[in-house]
């Protein structure tokens, strides 16, 4: 039985580390190559989308965001499978479900998003100012808005499933708490509060490849 499990707690954390850090860099090149060219303010169409290679650098990070989203789910799935049978379903359910409203939302601000890149190709880069200021105060509202704050409540469930099962050092949960609690509060309003989720996915991440490494020495002990 010993030799059954022993794979399995070698390859779960690493996948979960794997998987989160691939997501976090992922995460911070969509954020970082969108801020240096879209416009904070949400109704401010701005000159930059006059500029073709713009546009394609904008379109280049929303491509990326599929990905992204694939190695989230990929980090919730093999940390829920190192939590196993030991799962408290409340904790459980929350975590789940604000780790898909996560993804969701994050995949419907990309194709309003790419609808306007669209657009505003075939105007021109003068896409119609309503359609613009609609289209992308929608998107920065379910990016900004609802998609951090869901990501805040992901932190906040997954810091507690940790500090009741000893997943990762107690540290590392008391950082989720504060930086759940920074999202909910400036969310829309702080310039590159979005990088804290990424940063805080890395920490677990490594700490979870650490975890592997140490079992796996041990294992080999």
């Amino acid at each position: 039985m010993a030799d059954k499990l022993t794979p399995r707690a070698l390859t779960t954390p690493r996948s979960a580390g794997i998987a989160g850090i691939l997501f976090a860099l992922l995460f911070v090149v969509i954020v970082v190559l969108i801020s240096r060219v879209v416009p904070a303010n949400p109704h401010d169409a701005g000159a930059w989308l006059t500029n073709s290679s713009n546009r394609q650098e904008v379109d280049f990070a929303l491509g990326l965001v599929p990905f992204c989203g694939i190695f989230f789910l990929w980090f919730m799935a093999a940390v829920r499978s190192r939590i196993g049978d030991a799962e408290d379903r409340f904790f459980a359910t929350m975590f789940i479900g604000s780790g898909l409203l996560f993804v969701a939302m994050l995949f419907a601000a990309t194709v309003i998003m790419g609808g306007l890149l669209t657009l505003a190709g075939q105007h021109d880069g003068r896409p119609p100012i309503e359609v613009w200021q609609f289209g992308r105060a929608t998107a920065f509202s379910l990016a900004s808005t609802y998609a951090l704050r869901m990501a805040a409540v992901f932190m906040i469930a997954s810091s507690t499933i940790a500090l009741r099962l000893r997943i990762h050092a107690r540290p590392i949960a008391f950082i989720g708490y504060a930086s759940a609690v920074l999202l909910l509060v400036v969310a829309s309003t702080t310039p590159w509060i979005e990088l804290v989720f990424p940063a805080w996915v890395a920490l677990v991440s490594v700490n979870l490849l650490l975890h592997a490494y140490r079992v796996e020495r041990t294992a080999a002990t």
